[in-house]
């Protein structure tokens, strides 16, 4: 599901594979939470900004799409399987600057360096058959013995030793991309200081949470010895801590804090008689979500008088003006916009689906058509497929407007409608591309209802 709020899409992620973070967490408590994806191209840019020169320091290849946006409040940031990269939105709202951005995200670089999530899902397995044995000697305890309470205690113990060499493993990893993210950072010309302040941030919302670390059981290292690792390194790094992505960040971060945190907090992180463009961002998201739409309007007309050639300002402004039911005012935002960010899968599909809803004519379609091929090529949505098969349709192509719904129906997990429109959609296609296509998607259709079907 897609739940659209002016310029900020959110998704709902089930992650079931190995994770590495920055901050300790329960044992395997990541394993099988729903997350909650915020997708935003100004904010992912911005942080494929900052992580870029990281990997390229750390000699690993770099994809913007490999990066996520976490709706979560709490100061964490995590790699997954994949060398997927997650980033909560906490982090972006408490950090004070890109600096300590960068330092939090340099030591995620330093897992995937360092292997560390293979390494985890190769421990864990091994876990698991330890496990398996245990509970084969405890049987045969209890077999000889008659007591199943000597049992228990077999398998308490197994249980118990296994699960402290896991942590020791992991807290000696977390100290390596500890030194990996300083390493980085100095390559990369950067300061630690940002790192050990936000280190400190962490220790001081532990204690007013009440949250008491000890060693027992815990499978990072304490943070107070965290902190005055960093410290001292920090006396021997002379790089500066301020950025030439201040600047982005600040906007980033007051866009997040206008959609994300309630009023009273805006009001207090941006004053109402602050008068700088973060200050005026904010205030404009703010206005939107009151419905206060003279005052949105009139701030988002002020930044773009200011910053004229910032792609970010036309979009949200097409946002508002589509969001409010002038939809044939927001084409021509959305087309500024998509002007000075003409590669950018989010601006594409809203300007198609702006052009869809102001106009049924055939040229306004194919010029939808054309936006939306480039945006699900690099950027593939069930939104985007559900609004091609519609502009397919004004322009009289079914096979085409079939194929696409049922892409839309097979990313929503509805096989047996997928499998209908392309029966349907095979009988009408002379596309020698569009069949091959079918024909693929069918195929990937059948293998999937196949394996629901043995589960």
């Amino acid at each position: 599901m897609v739940e659209t709020f002016a310029g900020i899409k959110k998704y709902v992620l089930s992650i079931v594979f190995g994770v590495v973070s920055i901050v300790a967490t329960p044992f395997c408590a990541c394993a099988e939470n729903g997350l909650v994806l915020i997708s935003d191209a100004e904010t992912q840019n911005y942080l494929a900004g900052v992580v870029r020169p990281l990997y390229v320091a750390a000699g690993l290849p770099f994809n913007k799409s490999n990066l996520f946006i976490v709706r979560d409040n709490s100061l964490n940031a995590f790699v997954s399987d994949g060398n997927y990269m997650f980033v909560h939105t906490g982090t972006i709202l408490a950090a004070d600057d890109t600096n300590e951005l960068s330092g939090i995200l340099a030591h995620e670089t330093g897992h995937i360096m360092g292997g560390h999530i293979v390494r985890q899902k190769l421990k864990m397995e091994k876990m698991q058959y330890i496990m398996l044995g245990s509970m084969i000697a405890a049987g045969a305890t209890a077999v000889s013995t008659g007591r199943g309470d000597a049992a228990m205690a077999v398998i308490l113990g197994s249980q118990s030793s296994m699960i402290n060499h896991m942590l020791h493993h992991q807290i000696e990893e977390e100290r390596a991309a500890d030194e990996s993210a300083v390493k980085l950072l100095d390559k990369t010309k950067q300061s630690t200081a940002g790192l050990l302040r936000f280190m400190q941030k962490i220790q001081k919302h532990n204690l007013q949470s009440g949250i008491s670390e000890t060693d027992y059981f815990s499978n990072h290292p304490l943070t107070s010895e965290r902190i005055s690792h960093f410290a001292e390194v920090s006396k021997h790094n002379r790089h500066s801590a301020k950025s030439p992505s201040d600047e982005k960040f600040a906007l980033v971060q007051a866009k997040l804090s206008g959609y994300l945190e309630d009023s009273s907090r805006v009001w207090r992180r941006y004053p109402k008689e602050r008068a700088s463009d973060a200050a005026k961002y904010a205030h404009a998201i703010l206005y939107f979500r009151q419905s206060k739409l003279a005052q949105a309007y009139k701030l988002i007309d002020e930044l773009i008088a200011a910053q004229p050639n910032n792609p970010y300002f036309q979009e949200l402004k097409g946002q508002f003006l589509f969001e409010n039911g002038r939809v044939k005012e927001s084409v021509g935002a959305y087309e500024k916009a998509l002007r000075l960010l003409p590669e950018e899968a989010s601006v594409q599909f809203s300007l198609a689906h702006a052009i869809l809803e102001s106009s049924t004519d055939k040229a306004s379609a194919q010029r939808a058509v054309m936006l939306l091929q480039k945006a699900q090529f690099k950027q593939p949505t069930a939104e985007g497929w559900l609004m091609l098969s519609r502009a397919q349709d004004v322009l009289g192509n079914r096979a085409a407007s079939l194929y696409a719904a049922a892409e839309f129906s097979y990313a929503i997990g509805n096989l047996p409608a997928a499998q209908k429109q392309l029966e349907q959609a095979g009988k009408t296609a002379t596309d020698k591309a569009l069949k091959l296509k079918i024909s693929d998607l069918a195929e990937r259709v059948k293998e999937d209802m196949k394996e629901m079907e043995n589960f």
